[in-house]
């Protein structure tokens, strides 16, 4: 078949020549691209005010990339400065003394649930009653007798002189019993050097676990859960910067500085039972406390963070087994654990030339903070302890290929390059 004939054959040749110019600008660009590949991106930079950890900042001896750390005129508190000042929040309220809280069980709460026996009844008045949200407990019949904020024996008094009064029973000493059955979570409020400063419920039972349902109705109950230290635990746990010697317990219009360090240390501590409306403020002392990165009655037993692998050994997450057991991380975990947990490490060994970035924030100022390892010199070197970072609930990982990985992928692109001339040059060849 002869295309000279063609009218069109000078535009068809001249569309030919350009697509095989512009492939072999391309194939001869591709080994520019290829030695970009091949090197390291610009380390990250962060605010000074960001850092948290002495893990995060690399000596002047190390090789690894150490970012560029920036001056900054923000007026946070850094890692460096330890501050035991204690709460501003306390102005107006009358410091009690620990015994005055933890001396006499806790004020009865909203859901509390309590046996009243009244002398001489069996089945009127005398019953299994809740105290009800305003802190009420309503016999059938009687008016409200305020119980929420009270002692057992503040209620029976109480309930004593109104059926008295209503002329229900006599006035004997022993006419009215009241008996705790459970006492129920109460609500607590808690702020300060915790991960998740919010309103929480302390002692909160599942219906498996609750008292007197089952094995018929009981007298007395100890809820371990009430407590300061659960409540911290449900409000995320304390942050490495908190002050567990001085934890300020609020309480109407008084309040307690407990010592709780010895949860902690495993020693004795001040834990005090809790009632509803109580708050709980733990102070900071801006500077960072490895202690308190495990996990103990006071911290989180573990946490959660973010992985990314996209190296060529793991082309995606569930290719690396990066699932939920391997996102869930103990509390304590450093950042060349979680790399293995992330299939960052091992491996081919021309492939161990990777970097990996965490990305965390301050939890003391809120200010982000991007760390960047070398993760072959991690693995290699003595005192990795100096520079391996701590894991935070929420922290993200990423590994990036390896020089060798990049090299592979260049010379992929420079083939594919190639072979886009080749059909170009034998079409140009039939015309």
């Amino acid at each position: 078949m002869m295309f000279e004939t063609s009218a069109a054959t000078p535009l068809f040749r001249r569309f030919v020549v350009n697509l095989f110019t512009t492939s072999a600008r391309a194939a001869f660009c591709m080994p520019a691209a290829l030695l970009a590949g091949c090197v390291s991106g610009p380390p990250p930079a962060n605010f000074q005010a960001a850092q948290y950890a002495p893990q995060q900042r690399m000596g002047s001896q190390s090789d690894h990339p150490g970012g560029r750390w920036i001056e900054t005129s923000f007026d946070f508190p850094g890692a460096a400065n330890c501050d035991r000042s204690g709460s501003q929040d306390l102005a107006g309220y009358r410091r009690a003394s620990v015994g005055e809280f933890a001396s006499r069980k806790a004020p009865l709460a909203p859901g509390d649930r309590l046996s009243v026996r009244i002398l001489g009844d069996t089945d009127s008045l005398t019953g299994t009653y809740v105290v009800d949200t305003d802190g009420a407990v309503r016999l059938r019949g009687v008016s409200p007798t305020r119980a929420g904020g009270g002692t057992l024996t503040d209620l029976e008094t109480a309930l004593r002189h109104t059926l008295v009064d209503a002329g229900i029973v006599r006035p004997l000493r022993n006419a009215v019993t009241v008996s705790l059955i459970e006492a129920a979570g109460v609500p607590v409020a808690v702020s300060g050097a915790v991960f998740e400063p919010k309103a929480v419920r302390a002692g909160e039972r599942t219906p498996e676990s609750r008292i007197g349902l089952k094995e018929g109705e009981v007298s007395g109950d100890a809820n371990v859960s009430r407590s300061v230290a659960t409540a911290i635990r449900a409000a995320g746990g304390v942050r490495p910067d908190a002050d567990v010697q001085r934890i300020y317990l609020v309480r109407g219009d008084a309040y307690v500085e407990l010592d709780l360090s010895g949860l902690v240390h495993g020693s004795q501590a001040d834990d005090v039972e809790l009632t509803a409306g109580d708050r709980i403020i733990v102070s900071s002392r801006k500077c960072f406390d490895a202690d308190l990165v495990r996990a103990t009655p006071l911290t989180a037993p573990g946490i959660r963070v973010y992985m990314s692998n996209l190296t060529r050994s793991a082309n995606n997450n569930a290719g690396a087994a990066i699932g939920k057991e391997t996102t869930s991380l103990p509390y304590g975990t450093r950042f060349l654990q979680a790399l293995v947990a992330a299939n960052c490490v091992g491996g081919s060994y021309m492939q161990s030339d990777r970097r990996a970035v965490l990305i965390s924030r301050n939890p003391i100022n809120g200010q982000s903070v991007v760390i960047e390892r070398d993760i072959e010199k991690l693995v290699r070197e003595a005192d990795r302890d100096a520079y391996d970072p701590y894991l935070m609930p929420g922290d993200a990982i990423a590994c990036y290929d390896s020089r060798w990985t990049n090299l592979s992928e260049a010379i992929g692109l420079v083939s594919q390059g190639i072979s886009t001339v080749t059909p170009a040059i034998l079409l140009d060849n039939a015309l």
